[in-house]
């Protein structure tokens, strides 16, 4: 892959974009690698979370690739949009492994709706955050009007829309964008932390609860009855078992991820 770095750390994956001349700007080909590097990932058993983060310390991703799509046609435009929802923002947001952002700088346009695709976000204290796009006379168009104001709230997500301005880290944990802020230096190691107390529980529970959550934020669909159904498939598993015995016999669990 050309644009994007995979390592493994146990149970751990990191994912860095990797285009710092470009400020880690997501253009169409870092949105396919990502794509491919996520759905592997997610395949395989031995990794039980997954960190993204940018090269460099100034930015996470900095947005889209502009030049790119400087001159596409309303159709074309259309269909940018639908093939980077589907192909990393709503994969991302749905995939059954935790994904963790760490916000290491500029997360603007592209960047930010990436790291609300994740299921939380870890902040270093330089990052700036915000969805500039008005300012290019286009609306955000891979998820960041609806997770936005999902995470922040309907005014919070109007005015950083409307104004394009940035927030800082401490604006962002203070909205409930970003679970914690962090020394840059600290960021990695810090958001690894979390992950490890991640790995250490069921895989299937985690996912299920996952996609109970999410059920929440999809039209149609009714969250609680999907919890209903979630719990209950839970009880049908070798985790489950695992989880229940250790408990009684006051040991650690062991889970195999079944």
């Amino acid at each position: 892959m050309e644009n994007i770095l995979i390592e493994k750390q146990d149970a751990i994956a990191i994912v860095t974009i990797n285009r710092p001349t470009k400020l880690n700007a997501l253009n169409k080909a870092t949105i396919q690698e990502l794509n491919d590097a996520f759905k592997s990932l997610n395949e395989d058993k031995s990794v039980k979370a997954i960190i993204v983060i940018g090269s460099g310390e100034k930015a996470f991703v900095a947005g889209a690739d502009i030049s790119e799509f400087a001159n596409f046609s309303v159709k074309e435009g259309g269909k940018l949009a639908a093939e980077g929802q589907r192909l990393l923002f709503d994969f991302v947001q749905n995939l059954s492994t935790p994904v963790i952002a760490a916000v290491n700088g500029f997360a603007l346009g592209g960047g930010l709706e990436l790291a609300m695709s994740c299921h939380f976000r870890v902040a270093s204290d330089n990052a700036k955050m915000g969805l500039p796009e008005v300012t290019l006379g286009v609306i955000p168009g891979y998820g960041g009007t609806q997770r936005l104001a999902q995470l922040v709230g309907k005014g919070r997500a109007m005015e950083m829309i409307m104004t394009a301005g940035m927030i800082d880290a401490e604006t962002a944990k203070n909205y409930g964008l970003v679970n914690h802020v962090v020394a840059q230096a600290e960021l990695l190691d810090f958001t690894k932390g979390i992950a490890t107390k991640i790995t250490k529980n069921s895989s299937v529970a985690i996912a299920k609860a996952i996609q109970a959550v999410n059920a929440n934020y999809t039209d149609g669909v009714n969250g609680y009855q999907i919890e209903i159904e979630n719990f209950g498939f839970c009880f049908g598993t070798e985790d489950f078992k695992e989880g229940t015995t250790a408990f009684l016999e006051k040991r650690k669990a062991e889970f195999p991820g079944k």
